[in-house]
């Protein structure tokens, strides 16, 4: 049985120290949660010194940001502006880089995409990662081994429990699978999900009822599925919506290839955008007031005002209200993450299957770790980079934002390396190094309810949402989408 939170953050406390043999260095990384707190807060900010005219201004410089950006660019449009608060831009998709390796900070790989993701399939024919007849580029594909799992001591290949795993258990995973491929022959569950997304009776039950209901009771299975509800909601199978929940299994195409990666992981495609639009980013500058003005907006960002016939908003939408007068407060509930980059002076020592690029271990209440040097070709990798992930969904969102900015690093330091040790028993001989990357706000949760809301989409006072909240869940292809739809109704008031 898995353990407790309580018995888990326990035995991270008392049991690591003993064992640790090395001293570990670090800290937290990209901490900008006090810009945010003072955004929320409307501290007092020092008047604009400079004003900046354009017909565009994108707030935001995440992937739905620059999505917005590389769409206008597509069209032949260049006055637009994508004005961003940190130095650099990415959101989910930043990524660091190390003596040893690049890794990810948050987003890690592409799926291959489905026929209707045709926005994804058009960005990777002009970044080489398709050919014109839809052949993804080899060498961006993951590697093999490319799962595993630690179960009953040992390590499987594959996500899918399969040690223990008795007949009954395995006629309800075939089961399932053909109830997947049945609910997306459909046609209701797509990627982008605004192609199909409907009204559904699915979304007023959460995904252990919907298990409940049609009769799945093998703990295997609902494991594998609350894991796979954590991982792409941050939210368990409890406190996910059914239609988001059976959306992550129905919505890919079964002879799917892939998924595509890189030691920085969704960082590739950031820094290749990013790089497109370089002349449009304003960075290092917070937005903190918009308001309308005659026509037309002005967007308070740092020293700069910046003057707009129209404002694509692309950052989280809860922030929205914050900025803007008159706009209710969102209803949209996020999902933190806690994200990790530990870097091994040494590999640990593995028994059974070799290890993987991702990597997770059965019962734990992380998401598990991928391996930035997976991708290598070197014969020899003696030192490497883990990237490990924990959403904190047990509890409520609330209260594990709190925990996460009370609590030291040593203290989540101790917890990481205690979760590791249950695969890993010589984990402290191996890491010299644990950065650890705070996110309050990842990504919205898609909770029994969200579809509603998704469906009747709003514009406030005339501002054009654009991020993944709109689709209800966090994931490439939506903020891709989210970003395109919105530069496009921008076009169209200009």
């Amino acid at each position: 049985m898995p353990p407790t939170r309580r018995r888990f953050l326990s035995a991270a406390l008392v049991g690591l120290t003993a064992k640790a043999e090395r001293r570990v260095a670090g800290g937290f990384v990209l901490d900008s949660f006090a810009q945010g707190h003072q955004i929320r807060e409307r501290a007092a900010r020092a008047p604009a010194t400079r004003q900046e005219k354009h017909a565009i201004v994108i707030v935001g410089g995440g992937m739905a940001g620059l999505s917005a950006g590389w769409q206008l660019q597509r069209k032949g449009f260049r006055d637009f502006v994508v004005v961003e608060m940190e130095s650099s831009a990415g959101g989910n998709s930043r990524w660091g880089e190390n003596e040893v390796s690049r890794y990810p900070w948050a987003a890690h790989y592409v799926p291959a995409p489905n026929r209707e993701s045709k926005l994804v399939r058009e960005l990777f024919l002009e970044l080489g990662l398709m050919d014109a007849a839809g052949r993804l580029e080899e060498r961006h594909l993951c590697h093999s081994p490319q799962e595993r799992l630690f179960l009953h001591g040992r390590w499987q290949e594959g996500l899918e429990p399969a040690i223990g795993a008795g007949s009954a258990d395995r006629k309800q995973y075939e089961r399932f699978a053909g109830r997947m491929a049945e609910l997306r022959a459909g046609g209701q569950f797509t990627i982008p999900m605004a192609l199909g997304a409907r009204p559904s009776p699915l979304d007023s039950l959460n995904m252990e009822q919907w298990l409940e209901r049609e009769g799945f009771p093998s703990p295997y299975l609902r494991w594998y599925v609350d894991y796979s509800c954590r991982d792409d909601f941050g939210a368990g199978s409890r406190d996910t919506s059914a239609w988001a929940g059976i959306h992550y299994f129905a919505s890919r195409e079964h002879e799917e290839h892939g998924p595509l990666t890189w030691p920085e992981g969704n960082g590739w495609i950031l820094e290749r955008l990013a790089a497109k639009l370089q002349p449009h980013l304003r960075c290092g500058a917070a937005v903190h007031r918009m308001e309308k003005r005659g026509s037309g907006y002005a967007v308070q960002a740092g020293d700069c005002e910046y003057r707009a016939a129209a404002v694509i908003f692309a950052a989280p939408e809860f922030l929205l209200p914050y900025v803007m007068e008159g706009v209710p407060p969102s209803r949209v509930r996020y999902s933190p993450w806690l994200v990790a980059n530990l870097t091994l002076d040494r590999w640990p020592r593995e028994k059974g299957l070799e290890p993987a690029w991702d990597n997770v271990i059965y019962g734990s209440r992380s998401l598990g770790y991928v391996v930035a040097t997976h991708q290598s070709l070197r014969s020899q990798v003696p030192r490497t980079v883990w990237t490990y992930y924990w959403a904190l969904a047990e509890g409520s969102p609330e209260a594990n934002r709190r925990a996460l900015l009370e609590r030291d690093w040593g203290h989540w330091r101790d917890v990481i390396l205690a979760d590791l040790e249950r695969a890993h028993p010589d984990i402290g001989q191996c890491v010299s190094r644990v950065d650890i990357f705070r996110m309050g706000h990842a990504m919205a949760r898609p909770e029994p309810g969200f579809l509603s809301r998704v469906l009747a989409p709003r514009r406030e006072q005339g501002v054009i949402l654009a991020n993944s909240d709109q689709s209800g869940f966090s994931i490439f292809e939506e903020a891709q989408y989210r970003g395109v739809m919105a530069a496009e109704a921008a076009l169209r008031r200009i």
